[in-house]
């Protein structure tokens, strides 16, 4: 442990910026540029005198594409622009080696400029659920299942892992951790996201996270600030409320994000979140929040970087896309993200250009946050621990998955398997004794139809229990009338089985479970992701498994917990 803390402290050390220049910006030749050997605080005021308006604007914007590869627009945004930073999204992963491709394809514009200054390339690999580059990356049990086990390593080395995966790719910033309370049980869009309810847990397995991040040789970034787990909203498509007081979020919601910036973690990800009783507007358009709080109160010095501003949490409270983007701007984050590629001459440009042009303090907020981000820019590439802006496409195949990260990914999801209830447990199958299981329904892969998603679930069981009869059930697409019509069929069919085995991953799944309680058959729950659905109403199942998410190492550990293979010990890290 001492060992791991040691590196984290000394890589942490890399993205603590001076506020002292250490040379004069006088001594750098005109022909100087990004990788040129000068202190890293004169290199970067170097390069902000040499940069037009137009570059400091692009330098703090962050953009996604739609395709498999970078669009054209994107294109002439990175080469003719000098766009600072690109987020790679889930919708265009599926083949890693075409996201390698793009982003060398993307990093050789960004050279090809006078300055050289390369692209910050972010995605979001928080595991568990949040996979955003897919194609043969793991899937991981996520930070729910990190709770459980309840050891700071299993954080720092699933960071570590998932790290060393995405930068194979090239891929240099992760949005992770998430450090999000699980306060409102009925939250869709933290839920398993979150390492638990505890603000003080929380905060040491985000630290720890932190730590594999950068030790693997990738950007973390802690989110949602303030804090998205006090609300039941998404704000994907409503601006949620959080209801609380400055001092209750003071004792709660900023805890975790207190542990990290106490350890200089260097990016915090600002989230589109209302906090009525604290200030009118949103925090990630929000002065008070960013400037008072977080960077005053707080004393983080890092990187602040938007949510997407495509979220109606963001646009739809400002009015328009070009009007978030200004406030955005002004509330002092350092990078604006927006998972669409802009138009080369939309108002969000041509408006914030001409603010530049026009307004001194809005010139000044905007240089303030070019000069981090290059300065951040310059301390991360040259820590001999980056991720390379061109990735080695001929080795993908045996970085990606990371043979060691998966060994490591099963002992965890082990850890974490919690035992809610026991009843006749271990269950060994009797002989003649008649066994039904409820799944997932089998979904086949787009990009490869022989490849057979989530059937490791049912290839599982049988390696345990042989012969069973399977219902499956996709749900995914439950309705009223699809949670009615299943119940029906399996209040039928229970007459049939001695035991039934029902996998419960969401709310849906758990109402049609509870059709069963009056079966008066012995009945297993195993649930995926929240187990927030089964806390109650569910005294009628015999033995009740949580195991916090759907990766072919929770559905391996949960069948080896319900057969005896090994003791579960991991703890429900909900009050």
């Amino acid at each position: 442990m001492k060992k791991f803390f040691t590196l984290f402290f000394t890589f942490l050390s890399i993205f603590s910026i001076s506020a002292q220049s250490q040379a004069s910006d006088s001594s750098i030749p005109g022909n100087a540029d990004f990788w040129s050997d000068y202190p890293d605080d004169a290199l970067a005021d170097f390069l902000m005198s040499r940069m037009s308006d137009e570059e400091k604007l692009s330098q703090i914007f962050m953009f996604g594409w739609a395709g498999e590869e970078p669009s054209v627009l994107l294109n002439q945004w990175v080469g003719e622009r000098g766009l600072g930073s690109v987020k790679v999204f889930g919708w265009n992963t599926n083949n890693t080696e075409k996201v390698a491709k793009s982003v060398t394809a993307l990093q050789e514009l960004s050279q090809n400029r006078p300055l050289k200054i390369p692209l910050f390339v972010a995605t979001d690999q928080e595991g568990g659920w949040i996979r955003h580059v897919k194609g043969a990356t793991t899937e991981t049990p996520g930070n729910m299942a990190i709770g459980a086990s309840q050891y700071p390593m299993d954080s720092y080395y699933s960071a570590y892992y998932i790290s060393l995966e995405i930068k194979a790719l090239g891929i240099n910033m992760n949005f992770a951790p998430t450090i999000d309370l699980y306060t409102n049980k009925d939250s869709s869009v933290i839920s398993s996201r979150s390492f638990g309810e505890d603000a003080d847990f929380v905060g040491q397995l985000g630290s720890a996270f932190v730590a594999g991040s950068i030790a693997a040789g990738v950007i973390p970034t802690a989110k949602h600030f303030p804090g998205h787990g006090d609300t039941s909203a998404d704000s994907h498509v409503k601006l949620p409320g959080v209801y609380i007081d400055y001092e209750t979020a003071e004792k709660r919601e900023l805890v975790p994000f207190k542990y990290l910036i106490s350890q200089n973690v260097p990016a915090i990800m600002s989230g589109h979140l209302l906090y009525p009783r604290i200030d009118g507007d949103p925090a990630s358009l929000s002065r008070p929040w960013l400037n008072d709080i977080l960077r005053e109160k707080l004393g983080f010095k890092g990187l602040i970087i938007t949510d997407d501003m495509q979220m109606n949490g963001a646009w739809g409270y400002a009015g328009n896309t070009s009007e978030a983007f200004r406030r955005a701007i002004y509330a002092g984050n350092d990078i604006i993200l927006s998972s669409r590629t802009a138009e080369l001459d939309e108002k969000l440009w041509t408006l914030n250009l001409y603010l530049i042009k026009t307004d001194s303090d809005f010139r000044k907020i905007v240089e303030t946050a070019a000069h981090r981000v290059i300065l951040y820019k310059l301390k991360y590439f040259k820590s001999g621990n980056a991720a390379p802006l061109y990735p080695e496409i001929s080795r993908l195949k045996e970085q990606i998955p990371n043979k060691d990260g998966h060994k490591f990914f099963l002992s965890q999801a082990c850890r974490s398997i919690t035992a809610y209830k026991k009843g006749t447990f271990p269950y060994k199958k009797a002989d003649g004794e008649k066994l039904l299981i409820v799944g997932p329904a089998d979904s086949v892969s787009k990009e490869n139809p022989e490849i057979r998603l989530e059937s490791q679930f049912f290839d599982e069981a049988k390696i345990r229990y042989g012969e069973f009869a399977a219902y499956k059930i996709n749900f995914d697409s439950l309705g009223p009338v699809g949670i009615d019509w299943n119940g029906n069929q399996l209040e039928y069919m229970a007459g049939s089985y001695d035991t039934i085995i029902f996998y419960v991953p969401n709310k849906e799944g758990a109402e049609i479970a509870k059709r069963l309680s009056k079966c008066g058959k012995r009945v297993i729950i195993m649930s995926a992701l929240t187990p927030v659905p089964l806390l109650n109403g569910f005294d009628f199942a015999d033995s009740i498994l949580f195991g916090y998410s759907y990766s072919p190492f929770t559905f391996k550990a949960l069948f080896g917990a319900l057969a005896g293979e090994f003791e579960p010990e991991g703890k429900l890290p909900l009050n």
